[in-house]
C-alpha cells in the first residue's frame, strides 16, 4: 500500500516520465522537414496538399516497410474554406515506426494514366528509426 507521502513523489515521477517520453505523433506536411527522426512506436502523419479532380494522385513509390508500417489507407480531405468543387485539400498517411534503421519513402504526384509524364510533385524522405 503507498502511503500519504509518496503519493505525491508517485504523481510526480510519472508526470517527469510523461514529460520525457517521444511525442506519440510527428506531424510532417513539407519535404523540408525531411529527414525524419523516429523512435520505434512513434506515428508518423505525412499531409501533402492534393486535388484528386484534376486527375492527379499521390501514389507511394517507396514505402519505408523496413523501418515503418502503414495504418491505413490515403485519406483525402477537403479544404474547409474552400466552397469550390474540385478545390484543394490535403492527402493524409498514417505509419507507425516499427523498427530501428534507416529507409526512403518516397511519393509521386502524377496522373496515374499518363506513364510518360513526369511527376507534377515529388516528396522524397529519408526516415531514421531508433
Amino acid at each position: 500500500m503507498i502511503n500519504a507521502y509518496r503519493l505525491p513523489l508517485l504523481a510526480g515521477l510519472v508526470l517527469l516520465s510523461a514529460c520525457a517520453s517521444p511525442s506519440k505523433s510527428l506531424q510532417v506536411q513539407k519535404q523540408s522537414q525531411c529527414p525524419i527522426s523516429l523512435q520505434a512506436g512513434q506515428q508518423l502523419i505525412l499531409s501533402l496538399p492534393s486535388n484528386p479532380t484534376t486527375g492527379y494522385r499521390w501514389a507511394v513509390q517507396e514505402d519505408a516497410a523496413s523501418v515503418l508500417k502503414a495504418l491505413g489507407p490515403e485519406v483525402y480531405s477537403a479544404a474547409e474554406d474552400s466552397d469550390l468543387v474540385g478545390g484543394d485539400g490535403q492527402s493524409t498517411w498514417r505509419f507507425q515506426a516499427t523498427a530501428p534503421g534507416e529507409a526512403q519513402l518516397l511519393l509521386t504526384y502524377a496522373q496515374p494514366w499518363d506513364t510518360s509524364a513526369t511527376p507534377a510533385d515529388t516528396f522524397d524522405c529519408q526516415i531514421r528509426v531508433r
